[in-house]
């Protein structure tokens, strides 16, 4: 058992891509409980392809993908809360607006770039196995960071997640908080993308902490029962992806998958065994 676990440690790439599969697990988990609560998995998924112009604007430019894919996210999150702003368009229609006018916009401009001959893969399903000192060291900086703002900022987030209107007349500067979170979000789904890539960071904000609103019902507790299950999964995942040769970003979405099947059967409120349990006859 000790080698089984000891074995993919002797490879500095392992060891790199292990560090920020959990960091971006536990991030992701944590930043999506305020996902799952405010239902705002649309927009996660949403941000996440609206990275692709800056992707591709940053590599005609010869500037860092990295920086051009955060940037671009955060004008995308900033853009859907101005056009939301006021109820003059349903944040949802606001999301789709977006999602789809960035996405056309980067499909354009990487079709248009006739020298592009970088691999999208890893964009779309992530190379945690390709993660570079550099990365990594980006992923722990932007990660501590969302953290920290989630610590400061817990109990004016946590109103406003429950109740806006409530924060509204404690003077809370909602406004400030609505853009914060999507800020905080987008910053997220672009640490994220180096592990899970485009099209599998959106379960790796929803799942995690939808097992954990399955398991109990305070948000403190939520998100540190959401936050081991992020992390365990990236553990565990990238793990399964070394010994059976397999993507690393899929590996881990699906042993996420498999544990909020398992707190869907066990939770003590909502789950399966529960239910069974009320329903017997006494």
């Amino acid at each position: 058992m000790l080698d089984f676990l000891l074995a993919p440690l002797t490879y500095p790439f392992i060891q790199r891509a292990l560090i920020a599969s959990v960091l971006v697990g536990g991030l992701c988990a944590i930043v999506g409980c305020y996902v799952v609560l405010r239902g705002m998995a649309f927009l996660g998924d949403a941000l996440a392809h609206a990275i692709l112009p800056g992707v591709a604007i940053a590599f005609i430019a010869g500037g860092d993908l990295f920086v051009g894919a955060l940037i671009m996210s955060i004008v995308a999150a900033i853009g859907i809360g101005a056009l939301s702003h006021g109820g003059r368009v349903r944040e949802d229609t606001a999301i789709g607006i977006i999602f789809s006018g960035a996405l056309a916009l980067g499909v354009v401009l990487i079709s248009s770039a006739r020298s592009y001959q970088a691999d999208l893969t890893h964009i779309l399903f992530g190379d945690v196995l390709g993660v570079s000192d550099r990365d990594l060291i980006l992923t722990i900086g932007l990660g501590l960071a969302v953290l920290a703002a989630i610590a400061l900022l817990y109990k004016e987030f946590l109103i406003f997640t429950f109740d806006p209107t409530f924060a509204a007349t404690l003077r809370l500067p909602v406004g400030v908080l609505r853009y914060l979170l999507m800020i905080l979000l987008a910053v997220t789904v672009v640490v994220s993308l180096q592990t899970v890539g485009v099209g599998l960071v959106a379960a790796m904000l929803v799942t995690p902490a939808a097992a954990a609103s399955l398991l109990t019902r305070r948000l403190s507790r939520m998100m540190i029962v959401s936050a081991a299950i992020g992390m365990s999964s990236s553990f565990v995942g990238l793990y399964l992806s070394y010994y059976l040769y397999v993507s690393a970003g899929a590996s881990i979405v699906l042993t996420c998958t498999a544990l909020f099947v398992l707190a869907l059967i066990v939770s003590p409120h909502d789950g399966l065994l529960a239910r069974r349990r009320m329903e017997r006859p006494s």
